[in-house]
């Protein structure tokens, strides 16, 4: 049996291996989407256009302009001169926000009077402008602490010290990197294992597998170890990128993510499985795949946070494998996770994985017999 498997895993290495076509598809596409998805996809707020209309001449109000001017979130800070040119500017999307300042800003504020600025939001982009919000807000709560006009309290700025642990910058690419590692080995590893069995229907050649001295169990590990493999190396290519060309610190042991990744690709190696013994066509194959993977990626927290879905679809989220190794590999990379902290989310990923090849290998047999 172990050298019928052995014999069966060699063929299928050497099968995608050899052409040209499958070996360029295992490395090109997958350093591609974690250099493009690096940078794209990333929720960060940066580079963007606002306006401002200042029908006030005072010197406090020109220097709240040079102080938003000087933001590096900003790009583009265009000065209109009257209330229809904010109303285009923000219908036309040419700017996110629009400050408009008060007529008698500068002296309100100098004696002490309610100054305000006005903030006019473009709501078709409801996350990015309350970011904006958020940055222009900062600017203006610094500068009348600065600038504090006569019989007002200073805001001093030992009442609020921010420290940010684990990513002391906030640089958004030590979040992205890690999260892109689970998130195409996920791909690679779903992708290779569900077309395996449907590729061999559509040439013709899976017939001769199942009149060869193989059982279907024998056929099933042996179509499971080479997907595993190559989906490991990807891992371990993904892991040397982070660390040697993105610069991404690496805290925690690797030891223990290779665990983690381990019993990951195993769960998801499962799913694919699953999706190739009902798979007739790699087409179908390929439309399996992207339907576990779409929900896979929402309900992963990767997008938004899982505390900010609603209880019942928080629920689902606990099936899916790809929520576990998130947490794992953000932080053995970025905080040193502990052993315990790790096993904690490993187990549940190895309870999936014990579940889906079992039942991939039931289905494999109902539709070979």
């Amino acid at each position: 049996m172990f050298h019928r498997i052995v014999a069966l895993v060699i063929k299928e290495l050497l099968a995608t291996l050899r052409d040209r076509r499958s070996r360029l598809a295992l490395v090109i596409p997958p350093i591609i989407q974690l250099l493009l998805f690096s940078f794209t996809g990333t929720q960060e707020v940066k580079n963007i256009g606002i306006a401002i209309f200042n029908p006030d001449t005072g010197q406090a109000s020109a220097e709240l302009c040079r102080r938003l001017e000087a933001s590096g979130n900003f790009r583009y800070v265009t000065f209109v001169t009257s209330t229809e040119a904010v109303t285009d500017i923000v219908d036309r999307q040419k700017a996110i926000a629009c400050l408009r300042f008060q007529p008698d800003f500068s002296e309100r504020f100098v004696t002490g009077q309610d100054a305000s600025v006005q903030v006019i939001l473009d709501g078709r982009r409801s996350n990015a402008a309350q970011i904006v919000n958020g940055y222009i807000t900062t600017i203006v709560q610094r500068f009348a602490a600065e600038q504090t006009a006569p019989g007002r309290v200073a805001i001093t700025d030992e009442l609020i010290q921010p420290r940010n642990w684990f990513n002391a910058n906030l640089e958004y690419i030590w979040f992205t990197v890690p999260s892109l590692v689970a998130i195409i080995t996920l791909l690679i590893s779903l992708n290779v294992t569900s077309m395996s069995v449907a590729r061999e229907r559509e040439m013709g050649t899976f017939d001769q597998l199942l009149v060869s001295p193989l059982q279907p169990i024998e056929i099933m590990i042996g179509k499971t170890i080479p997907a595993f493999l190559l989906a490991l190396a990807e891992a371990t290519l993904f892991l040397l990128v982070a660390v040697f060309i993105f610069r991404i610190p690496f805290h925690g042991s690797l030891p223990l993510l290779y665990l983690a990744l381990v019993t990951f690709i195993t769960s998801i190696v499962g799913v694919g499985l699953f999706i190739s013994a009902l798979s007739a066509t790699q087409q179908q194959a390929l439309l399996g795949t992207f339907t576990f993977m779409v929900p896979g990626m929402l309900l992963s927290g990767y997008a938004s946070p899982i505390e900010n879905m609603p209880q019942w679809l928080q629920v689902i989220t606990y099936a899916n494998p790809l929520r576990y190794m998130m947490v794992i590999v953000k932080g053995v990379f970025l905080k040193d996770m502990p052993p315990e902290v790790v096993w904690g989310n490993t187990w549940p990923m190895l309870v999936i994985a014990l579940f889906t090849i079992p039942v991939a290998t039931w289905c494999f047999r109902a539709r070979t017999s």
